[in-house]
């Protein structure tokens, strides 16, 4: 039997993370063309154009200029103490249309240059394969993941980037909070409904085809790069019953159920028998292929990697709704709301982290975790968030108790270590980085950076390893 665990593991992958679509900018340079990101002027949570409108203010279009500032931004990284930094490769970067049969190279060298320069400062590449940057040609030209040919594709854009990149990155997730599916289906899987279809359908048939596109590049990067490991990422902010009513328990175990459906066959390698019941209430048929099942169960995740930011909770017959944060239901008094709404809840990610662990018995990674907040520079030309100090402290502290739980965590990469454009509502008002980006909501700004007081608090934790943890909590408490 292991002998209790009281602190974070010596090669604790502590670290940031970002979306390429949302930090990097350039977004029609060096060959590259639109993606999905590209066409939601006001974040994911509203409408996207579908079309870019000449002299329309897309956020995402220069972002905070990352593709152009990143060896600057990399070193507050460092500065920190990072031991990885979690970002994306941006698809249609390498394929512009997404179905070329011959990559971008400007694109393959832009990620060459990035890659070397994290691994420079000492720093693990975490990469991202898929974050909500379908390239739209995709989208358009075959109603993206709905069509099954978007298998062939992804796979094609995974063996080209494991093997310019597999000799110097190991951990790797195939599509960023997948199950957001049955949130933000436009986002995540590039699903626009068309009148009169069951969109319940053509959501778990596009599922199906990302199921079997994740096991796929899975298959190829054992092949290529043996010592890899890839993950699936899922949106698991947690969701409590509103109170002791079994129907609101029970509803609340079905509302769960619908975002663990995505890791249950990510992981376990099959679809789970509560589904059955679900598909035949929404009268939907799912299609396979033969052999896709085999593929399914034979190509597992190494490790679930997962976004926390909240708990909300669940009253019985209230509709099924969420974005980018999780699901979305009745407030929960017992705890504080940031001004978007976000419920802040350190002991749900300890419960989180001891609820995945129960079921998969993997090793889980937390890959973001954060504070969006109101950021002011104050007459000294700093930035003094000790709110934003108070939640990481809290969380992290939180993970240290799941450690002693016996939970297995391999990393946490807070989420974003530099402010970037909220994908939800395309703000740059809504500040989640350790460092401050002088731009505002309507693209104005120096692009300046400068470091916030919590640049200091995590670079402690980090330096300590946890070990600061107990003082620090009691300074919170005093």
């Amino acid at each position: 039997m292991e002998k209790l665990k009281t602190e974070f593991p010596k090669d604790f992958l502590w670290g940031g993370a970002v979306a390429a679509n949302q930090v990097e900018g350039a977004w029609n340079i060096d060959g590259k063309k639109a993606d999905l990101s590209d066409i939601f002027p006001n974040g994911a949570h509203m409408p996207a154009d579908r079309k870019i409108i000449e002299g329309k203010y897309y956020p995402n279009h220069e972002a905070i200029d990352f593709y152009h500032h990143y060896e600057a931004d990399l070193d507050y990284f460092q500065e920190m103490g990072f031991k990885c930094f979690r970002t994306s490769i941006n698809w249609s970067r390498i394929f512009p249309d997404g179905d070329e049969t011959e990559p971008n190279e400007a694109g393959l060298k832009f990620y060459d240059d990035l890659i070397d320069a994290i691994i420079a400062r000492d720093m693990a590449p975490v990469i991202t394969i898929s974050h909500y940057e379908t390239p739209l040609n995709l989208v358009d030209k075959y109603g993206s993941w709905r069509n099954r040919k978007l298998i062939d594709y992804f796979v094609h854009f995974c063996e080209t980037i494991f093997k310019r990149y597999g000799d110097r990155v190991k951990y790797w997730m195939t599509f960023n909070e997948i199950n957001n599916m049955r949130r933000m289906p436009a986002t995540a899987g590039g699903i626009f409904f068309e009148a009169g279809e069951n969109e319940l359908e053509v959501m778990y048939q596009t599922t199906h085809h990302m199921f079997v596109a994740h096991s796929l590049a899975i298959k190829v990067g054992r092949e290529l790069m043996p010592d890899a490991k890839i993950g699936c990422m899922m949106s698991l902010s947690n969701v409590y019953p509103n109170t002791c009513n079994p129907n609101d328990v029970f509803e609340t175990l079905e509302l769960r159920r619908a975002s663990l459906f995505y890791s249950d066959v990510m992981i376990r390698g099959k679809y789970p028998s509560y589904i059955n019941r679900i598909w035949e209430k929404a009268n939907v048929q799912v299609t396979f292929e033969p052999g896709d099942e085999e593929i399914i169960s034979t190509y597992l995740s190494d490790y679930l990697g997962f976004s926390y930011y909240r708990t909300t909770t669940h009253v019985f017959g209230e509709p099924f709704a969420g974005h980018t944060g999780g699901d979305q239901g009745t407030p929960n008094p017992y705890i504080g709301t940031t001004p978007w709404g976000w419920q802040i809840d350190p002991v749900g990610f300890r419960y989180t982290f001891n609820e995945l662990y129960d079921r998969y018995q993997i090793p889980l990674f937390c890959v973001e975790n954060g504070l969006g907040q109101f950021d002011e520079v104050t007459e000294d030309g700093k930035i003094h968030d000790d709110y934003r100090s108070s939640y990481l402290i809290q969380h992290v502290a939180a993970m240290k108790e799941a450690i002693k739980d016996g939970v297995d965590i391999m990393g946490y990469t807070w989420w974003g270590p530099i402010d970037l454009v909220s994908v939800g509502t395309g703000e740059m008002s809504k500040r989640y980085g350790f460092v401050y980006v002088d731009k505002d909501n309507e693209g104005n700004g120096s692009l300046k950076r400068i470091k916030k007081d919590s640049l200091e608090t995590y670079k402690n934790i980090i330096a300590t390893n946890g070990t600061t943890l107990d003082d620090l909590v009691a300074k919170l408490n005093d």
